[in-house]
Protein backbone atom coordinates (compact mmCIF):
# COMPACT_ATOMS: atom_id res chain seq x y z
CA UNK A 1 0.00 0.00 0.00
CA UNK A 2 2.26 2.82 -1.43
CA UNK A 3 -0.72 5.94 -1.40
CA UNK A 4 -0.83 5.86 2.41
CA UNK A 5 3.16 6.64 2.81
CA UNK A 6 2.12 9.49 0.42
CA UNK A 7 -1.13 10.79 1.77
CA UNK A 8 0.52 11.23 5.19
CA UNK A 9 3.61 12.68 3.86
CA UNK A 10 1.67 15.49 1.44
CA UNK A 11 -0.83 15.54 4.11
CA UNK A 12 2.03 16.85 7.12
CA UNK A 13 3.62 19.21 4.02
CA UNK A 14 -0.25 20.51 3.62
CA UNK A 15 -0.41 21.17 7.45
CA UNK A 16 3.00 22.93 7.13
CA UNK A 17 2.21 25.21 3.73
CA UNK A 18 -0.64 25.99 6.37
CA UNK A 19 0.99 27.40 9.25
CA UNK A 20 3.37 29.35 7.19
CA UNK A 21 0.09 31.44 5.75
CA UNK A 22 -0.96 31.91 9.58
CA UNK A 23 2.34 32.97 10.36
CA UNK A 24 2.47 35.31 7.68
CA UNK A 25 -1.24 36.66 8.18
CA UNK A 26 -0.03 37.30 12.21
CA UNK A 27 3.06 38.92 10.69
CA UNK A 28 1.13 41.50 8.39
CA UNK A 29 -1.79 41.50 11.10
CA UNK A 30 -4.34 40.38 8.41
CA UNK A 31 -7.13 37.99 9.15
CA UNK A 32 -8.70 37.81 5.71
CA UNK A 33 -7.02 38.61 2.55
CA UNK A 34 -3.66 39.65 1.82
CA UNK A 35 -3.22 43.74 2.31
CA UNK A 36 -1.27 43.60 -0.74
CA UNK A 37 1.82 42.27 1.15
CA UNK A 38 3.55 39.67 -1.32
CA UNK A 39 4.76 37.42 1.18
CA UNK A 40 1.71 36.73 2.28
CA UNK A 41 0.08 36.67 -1.07
CA UNK A 42 2.85 33.90 -1.97
CA UNK A 43 1.69 31.92 0.85
CA UNK A 44 -1.42 32.01 0.15
CA UNK A 45 -1.10 30.93 -3.66
CA UNK A 46 1.76 27.93 -2.60
CA UNK A 47 -1.39 27.00 -0.34
CA UNK A 48 -3.98 27.14 -2.56
CA UNK A 49 -1.99 25.72 -5.70
CA UNK A 50 -1.55 22.92 -3.58
CA UNK A 51 -5.11 22.18 -2.73
CA UNK A 52 -5.90 22.46 -5.65
CA UNK A 53 -3.75 19.93 -7.70
CA UNK A 54 -2.57 17.09 -4.72
CA UNK A 55 -6.10 16.17 -4.00
CA UNK A 56 -7.05 15.21 -7.23
CA UNK A 57 -3.32 13.93 -7.92
CA UNK A 58 -4.13 11.36 -4.62
CA UNK A 59 -7.33 10.31 -6.02
CA UNK A 60 -5.70 9.35 -8.94
CA UNK A 61 -3.03 6.98 -7.08
CA UNK A 62 -4.96 5.86 -4.83
CA UNK A 63 -7.27 4.31 -8.10
CA UNK A 64 -3.80 3.11 -9.44
CA UNK A 65 -2.89 1.30 -6.57
CA UNK A 66 -6.44 -0.24 -6.86
CA UNK A 67 -6.14 -1.28 -10.15
CA UNK A 68 -3.26 -3.21 -9.80
CA UNK A 69 -0.18 -0.68 -10.44
CA UNK A 70 3.02 -2.21 -9.32
CA UNK A 71 4.32 -0.93 -6.03
CA UNK A 72 7.52 0.45 -7.34
CA UNK A 73 5.73 2.31 -9.87
CA UNK A 74 3.80 3.88 -7.21
CA UNK A 75 6.61 5.07 -5.20
CA UNK A 76 8.26 6.38 -8.12
CA UNK A 77 4.72 8.13 -8.93
CA UNK A 78 4.63 9.53 -5.65
CA UNK A 79 7.71 10.68 -4.81
CA UNK A 80 7.77 12.43 -7.85
CA UNK A 81 4.43 14.31 -6.29
CA UNK A 82 6.31 15.23 -3.24
CA UNK A 83 9.49 16.55 -4.83
CA UNK A 84 7.14 18.26 -7.27
CA UNK A 85 5.26 20.07 -4.89
CA UNK A 86 8.07 20.86 -2.73
CA UNK A 87 9.90 22.29 -5.74
CA UNK A 88 6.63 24.12 -6.46
CA UNK A 89 6.11 25.36 -3.28
CA UNK A 90 9.81 26.70 -2.27
CA UNK A 91 9.66 28.78 -6.16
CA UNK A 92 6.57 29.91 -5.67
CA UNK A 93 7.70 31.47 -1.74
CA UNK A 94 10.23 33.55 -2.86
CA UNK A 95 9.25 37.15 -3.27
CA UNK A 96 12.71 36.82 -5.75
CA UNK A 97 11.22 33.34 -7.44
CA UNK A 98 13.17 31.46 -9.77
CA UNK A 99 10.77 30.18 -12.19
CA UNK A 100 13.05 26.80 -12.65
CA UNK A 101 11.57 25.61 -9.17
CA UNK A 102 8.13 26.20 -10.11
CA UNK A 103 7.82 25.02 -13.74
CA UNK A 104 9.56 21.99 -12.30
CA UNK A 105 6.82 21.92 -9.76
CA UNK A 106 4.15 22.01 -12.18
CA UNK A 107 5.62 19.54 -14.78
CA UNK A 108 6.03 17.14 -12.06
CA UNK A 109 2.67 17.34 -10.36
CA UNK A 110 1.46 17.18 -14.11
CA UNK A 111 3.37 14.33 -14.94
CA UNK A 112 1.99 12.65 -12.33
CA UNK A 113 -0.91 13.18 -13.24
CA UNK A 114 -0.77 12.52 -16.65
CA UNK A 115 0.64 9.29 -15.75
CA UNK A 116 -1.92 8.41 -13.43
CA UNK A 117 -5.11 9.01 -15.64
CA UNK A 118 -2.72 7.08 -19.14
CA UNK A 119 -2.69 4.00 -16.43
CA UNK A 120 -5.90 4.08 -15.66
CA UNK A 121 -7.83 4.57 -19.14
CA UNK A 122 -5.13 1.23 -20.13
CA UNK A 123 -6.68 -0.60 -17.43
CA UNK A 124 -10.19 0.26 -18.11
CA UNK A 125 -9.86 -0.65 -21.71
CA UNK A 126 -7.91 -4.02 -21.42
Amino acid sequence: MFISLYAAVLGLLYIGLSVKVIKARRRYLVAIGDNDQQVLQRAIRVHGNFSEYVPFALVLLFFCEYSGLASGWGHVLGSILVIGRLLHAYGVSSVNENLKFRISGMAMTFSVIIACSCYLLWQSLI
